[in-house]
């Protein structure tokens, strides 16, 4: 069996009495989300609040069974999705790049089945940009200086994660949170299991930039325009920019709505 602990983690789930994959795998309690039945098994999310020194702290304990993803390295068996987002989790961690924390990864086969566990620490206090509550009519953004703020912020979180050539390939509103901390603003991507290392990095910027371009229901032109300028940090487009953004636009007009 494949395990990880973070040692800052081990002993809080040990004071929890969850210590070997068949206590967490065997945890009764309400499903977060509903497991999914699909790529020949399941794969279903729980919350689980812990006791600490410092008071409840909450969880995400993810478990699945014979969910399989097949990839270049794992053309034929395939590789579990839990363990895919794992290793892509530690590779942007090492990077330091702006990702929820680990906790605890495990897989193992047991009666022909492969099951796997991934545990990652709530992002408290964070967001997803979808909420409605970041659109004009929303609560918290505080004047044009706070958006404007936020935006800054996305656009560096996300060219952070191009520079090192990884291609999020899923980057929707619901998976970048934000939280604020006075006038600015934190930033962490999450859902990392379709993430790729690409050779060429525009085709990791086209992509990225796009899907969250088509899929940012509620933002108007002129954000899409603001948060590109900062992303490609220019207030005038130069020659190359425009080009890219109008890659974009022509692939966006070319999608039925």
């Amino acid at each position: 069996m494949k395990e990880y602990w973070n040692d800052q983690w081990q002993q809080v789930f040990a004071n929890n009495k969850l210590t070997s994959f068949d206590t967490i795998w065997n945890l009764d309690t309400e499903w977060f989300e509903e497991p999914n039945q699909r790529r020949g098994g399941w794969s279903g999310v729980i919350k689980v609040d812990l006791d600490t020194e410092k008071g409840k702290t909450c969880v995400f304990i993810k478990r699945q069974e014979n969910h399989i993803s097949k990839t270049l390295l794992h053309p034929i068996k395939g590789i579990l999705t839990f363990e895919r987002e794992f290793e892509n989790i530690l590779q942007m961690q090492n990077r330091d790049l702006p990702v929820m924390e680990t906790v605890f990864f495990a897989q193992r086969n047991i009666d022909n089945k492969r099951q796997a566990i991934l545990i990652t620490k709530e992002l408290t206090g964070y967001i997803p940009l979808e909420s409605e509550r970041f659109l004009s009519s929303g609560d918290l953004i505080k004047n044009l200086s706070h958006k404007k703020q936020l935006l800054i912020a996305v656009a560096d979180a996300v060219r952070s994660i191009h520079s090192h050539h990884y291609e999020h390939n899923c980057l929707y509103l619901k998976h970048i949170f934000v939280k604020p901390v006075g006038d600015a603003w934190d930033v962490k991507v999450i859902d990392l299991e379709k993430l790729k290392w690409r050779l060429f990095k525009r085709k990791a910027v086209f992509r990225d930039l796009y899907t969250l371009y088509r899929h940012a229901h509620g933002w108007s032109s002129k954000d899409h325009v603001r948060l590109f300028k900062l992303y490609v940090q220019e207030n005038k487009l130069s020659a190359k920019s425009k080009k890219l953004w109008r890659a974009i636009e022509k692939r966006i007009l070319s999608k039925p709505r």
